[in-house]
């Protein structure tokens, strides 16, 4: 068990019937009446996020959440499949949990899952990735690495803004947190 006085970013737990994970929290302490704790929680399950208030004294169970690295095989069209490399089994995934994973993830790479009593709820590309860039308009002579930037889309799909020297066919590395270009592999 948990107080809400002891919240804090990133811990999980459970509360009206669902696992609520903090994103941001504040114990606040007036100057007159009771000190409690203002707190922005996430829905782990559905995703859903609200804002609420807790008496410090008030305790929760706490969520154990397990997590599996497991590998991204392929998409049939409806569901992604992942298997878990331990016991070699698959598991499907519909696009909705999935997310936004696929733009950083390619056949054979891995990725997280988190699980919560059996379930499946959240997949998470490593934190950096090296990924293929398909097409970029070509630079022109003169461009510097300390230049502007234009748009590029890599193997993925998925597109961000890379400094002016960067081509087609270049291997770059991405920050999956952020989804923006670190460096040239």
């Amino acid at each position: 068990m948990i107080s809400a006085g002891d919240l804090r970013k990133g811990l999980t737990f459970e509360y009206d019937n669902d696992v609520y994970e903090v994103i941001d929290f504040q114990h606040v302490k007036p100057g007159k009446g009771a000190a409690f704790v203002r707190a922005k929680i996430k829905s782990v399950l559905t995703g859903g996020i609200k804002d609420t208030t807790f008496n410090p004294s008030e305790r929760f169970e706490r969520a154990v959440i397990e997590t599996k690295e497991m590998q991204y095989l392929y998409n049939d069209g409806e569901l992604y499949y992942f298997m878990d490399n331990e016991t070699y089994e698959q598991i499907p995934f519909d696009k909705d949990m999935v997310g936004d994973a696929l733009q950083f993830t390619r056949e054979n790479d891995t990725a997280t899952i988190n699980f919560y009593k059996g379930k499946p709820f959240r997949v998470t590309p490593e934190n950096f990735v090296e990924l293929e860039v398909t097409f970029t308009e070509p630079g022109v002579k003169g461009d510097t690495s300390s230049g502007g930037s234009k748009p590029a889309t890599v193997e993925t799909g998925f597109t961000l803004n890379v400094p002016l020297f960067i081509n087609t066919g270049d291997v770059i590395r991405i920050d999956t947190r952020t989804g923006e270009y670190m460096s040239r592999a």
